[in-house]
């Protein structure tokens, strides 16, 4: 079978283009729809049909991973029950390319009864949803890729990149951080990597730390963190409480080794480590591995913003969870 490669080409090059071209429905409408998802105290039902369902269903689940609270709502399914989903405090986006199917009519009707503000995705300003929606999004008449010129394509293409404009806009207007979508992404590849070092740490908030003050004997030292669970390292504390360096076992076996009985006499301000690579309690992970791969350490102080230790993240740690750097 010769399959014409050129004709492929050119669907890739009439969506691409597609894209460009309804750039300038950013406007005010869209800072306007914007404007009701960001101030929404309900959800952002997203809604459509056929092809224009599926894109729809993307979108909202796009919204719900960013910050904006979203399901869809299929409009056939809305007068079997689902319905029920809808309050008055929900914004609802219907993507209708011709804006006149009979099941998204009959769903404006029921969202207009609610009084529900509705946000309209379409390339017909003068629709049925386009006549009853609050904010309408319009991208114009365009010709699908498909070589009968009617299979949804350069369409759903826009609506989908229309849908995610929205989306981001008002993710990035959030402020909505790395660690934020870490929480929503907690599986697979993808959470790993954006776990953070409070969430991957041997230690969890209140816990006894192996913490010695800088004026402690390597004897008070023992003495302090005998009951403290598993580590391999001791954090050092200067008189105001922030991190001043860290002594390992590594370091007590030489000192034991070299002076014996006496080892226990020295201060740990004379064998600790200073200036000891830390790293704050809101960093990811995978900046701990890096860490561990540059340096070859396999302890490393967590800090909070006033360099006070927090915790201790262990190099088996970030390989347990399975962290790359």
């Amino acid at each position: 079978m010769q399959f014409d490669l050129d004709y492929a080409r050119k669907v890739i090059k009439a969506e691409a283009e597609a894209i460009a071209s309804v750039t300038p429905i950013v406007d005010a409408s869209f800072a306007e729809a914007a404007g009701m998802l960001y101030n929404c105290s309900g959800s952002c039902i997203v809604s459509g049909i056929g092809k224009a369902g599926i894109i729809g269903q993307k979108i909202s689940a796009t919204m719900a991973s960013t910050g904006t609270p979203s399901h869809f709502l299929h409009p056939a399914e809305a007068v079997h029950g689902d319905l029920g989903r809808l309050r008055k405090v929900d914004i609802v986006i219907v993507l209708s390319y011709g804006g006149e199917t009979d099941e998204v009519i009959r769903l404006i009707n029921l969202v207009k009864q609610l009084e529900i503000k509705l946000i309209a995705i379409t390339g017909d300003s003068e629709s049925t949803l386009s006549k009853y929606a609050d904010v309408v999004l319009c991208m114009g008449q365009m010709s699908e890729a498909c070589p009968l010129g009617v299979a949804p394509s350069v369409s759903t293409a826009c609506m989908l990149a229309i849908g995610d404009a929205l989306a981001f806009t008002v993710m990035k207007a959030r402020n909505f951080s790395v660690e934020d979508y870490a929480r929503f992404h907690p599986g697979g590849s993808l959470g790993a990597k954006l776990m953070t070092v409070e969430q991957s740490m041997m230690f969890r908030p209140g816990e006894k730390l192996p913490i010695a003050e800088i004026t402690h004997t390597v004897g008070q030292l023992l003495e302090k963190t005998r009951d403290v669970k598993r580590h391999g390292a001791v954090m050092v504390v200067d008189e105001d409480g922030k991190l001043a360096g860290i002594i390992t076992d590594a370091d007590l076996r030489r000192l034991m080794t070299q002076h014996g009985q006496q080892a226990f006499d020295f201060k740990v301000a004379d064998i600790m480590t200073v200036d000891c690579k830390n790293i704050r309690v809101d960093a990811l992970a995978a900046q701990a591995t890096a860490i561990f791969h540059k340096y070859r350490i396999d302890d490393l102080p967590v800090v909070d913003a006033d360099n006070k230790p927090v915790g201790l993240i262990d190099v088996q740690d970030i390989v347990t969870i399975k962290v790359v750097g």
